[in-house]
């Protein structure tokens, strides 16, 4: 609690510290013990070090463009299914929805499908025990926050007093769902593009590593960058593997959805956005014809991008980021020379950089064009970190990305987003739990097409 943490701002500084001398840099500021929380303790946001530097080049290969080429098929049918349940639960007439209710089901079924080879329909089966402990497991609220907080402050008194971020229950729930399916699998010789296939190659030391580097994706997405070899087969436990599957599963589950929350209200509010967008949606539509969309065709979606690209500034999923210095180190300025010492951190806050005037002008502004192909080189990357920054950025931006304009796109298909009478305007933060969220919720109504 009293270790100093040095918050930056410049983006030289930022690019410097990084990436440039990330080697100083290499870890977050997590401090859980895994011996107490082992699920959590040793996901790929947590681990430090060689250990970290292993793990990412093992998990690295299941996030390219050409893995999200094989696992848009399986988003694409999740997209499909809740646009039947919209379709039918509306019945031609304006449907008032809460929108974390709904994408936080979509989610469940993306992942459920795409991560672990599971068919789960969370909107017509609200209680399917997916969705039930995914809800369990990131409501960190209340006592939630104060137990993570301990965790992460006071990790030796957090074991003493027992206090977990996991019941027993989900941690035998979730240890089961992915060893079952690892096995039988590997019994029925079963293959899948989806996370668990990657951990059975890694298990068996079949994985090889991709390097991609792809900035024809939209603007929003990070390139990736190879930062190590791949870990020893024989140095995986049963934990390391599904440690990297509940990470997947939470930050799906969380992030994700709430992404998706704050585009479709910007889109419901700023009908003129709306409007845009529609046009490049129909036209995508009658360019396919009748057939099913794709990965490549929904990166042709410029506009729909600039949406999500906007929406990710003005609502980035984490309001910071931090590295743990791991080695001496002293920032220079032309005006301050500052040591930072092993085990002092640095805090770079995400919302104050996508809201400053002199890099965003009238932040508070939802504006797509700014990144439109004129203006997004004007953009200093360094200011625009949704995802992070650096070898250290989030791993699953792309999937992330993919799965928000989808969903986004079918629903435009047969809706508009049209502002509700419970729609908070201006929407305003909740100020209680871990993660960002509308203080009265999301609410737009979804209106017909046809109507």
């Amino acid at each position: 609690m009293r270790k100093p943490r040095f918050m930056i701002r410049d983006p030289e500084l930022i690019k410097q510290i990084t990436v440039k001398d990330f080697d100083h840099f290499l870890d977050h500021r997590f401090n859980i013990d895994e011996r107490n929380e082992p699920l959590f303790g040793r996901n790929l946001l947590i681990l430090k070090g060689q250990r970290w530097r292993e793990m990412r080049s093992t998990l690295s290969p299941a996030f390219t463009g050409s893995k999200m080429r094989t696992m848009f098929q399986l988003v694409s049918e999740c997209c499909s299914e809740v646009i039947s349940f919209l379709e039918n639960d509306a019945n031609g007439k304006v449907r008032q929805t809460d929108l974390k209710d709904l994408f936080s089901k979509y989610t469940n079924n993306v992942i459920a499908s795409c991560a672990f080879g599971l068919k789960v329909d969370s909107l017509k089966d609200k209680n399917n025990e997916f969705y039930l402990y995914g809800k369990e497991a990131t409501n960190l609220e209340g006592l939630g926050t104060l137990f993570f907080f301990m965790q992460m402050i006071f990790p030796k008194l957090s074991k003493v007093l027992r206090l977990n971020l996991f019941s027993e229950a989900f941690s035998k729930f979730f240890r089961n769902l992915v060893w079952d399916t690892i096995r039988h699998r590997e019994r029925e010789n079963i293959i899948r593009p989806d996370m668990i296939n990657l951990l059975i190659q890694a298990r068996k030391g079949k994985l090889k590593h991709e390097v991609e580097v792809n900035y024809k994706e939209g603007f929003a997405v990070v390139q990736e960058t190879h930062v190590g070899e791949a870990i020893d087969k024989s140095k995986l436990q049963e934990d390391d593997l599904t440690a990297q599957c509940l990470i997947f599963f939470l930050a799906g589950f969380e992030t994700s959805s709430t992404c998706m929350c704050f585009t479709a209200h910007e889109i419901a509010v700023n009908p003129e956005v709306q409007k845009k967008l529609l046009v490049e949606v129909d036209a995508m539509k009658e360019k396919l014809d009748g057939k099913p969309l794709t990965y490549e065709l929904l990166q042709d979606m410029h506009y729909l991008d600039m949406v999500v690209s906007e929406s990710l500034r003005k609502w980035p999923p984490a309001v910071a980021t931090d590295r743990e210095c791991c080695k001496p180190y002293t920032i220079k300025t032309d005006t301050i020379s500052c040591d930072v010492k092993v085990g002092e951190a640095v805090i770079i806050p995400i919302v104050s950089l996508h809201h400053d005037p002199q890099y965003f002008p009238n932040p508070s502004r939802f504006d797509p064009e700014r990144f439109s192909e004129e203006n997004k080189d004007k953009i200093n990357p360094f200011m625009y970190i949704p995802f992070g920054v650096g070898p250290r950025n989030c791993i699953g931006s792309r999937f992330a990305l993919m799965e928000t304009k989808a969903i986004i796109y079918y629903i435009l298909t047969k809706f508009t987003f049209e502002v509700s009478e419970k729609t908070q305007i201006p929407l305003k933060l909740a100020k209680s739990g871990l993660f960002l969220r509308g203080e009265k919720g999301f609410w737009v109504d979804l209106k017909p097409r046809n109507t």
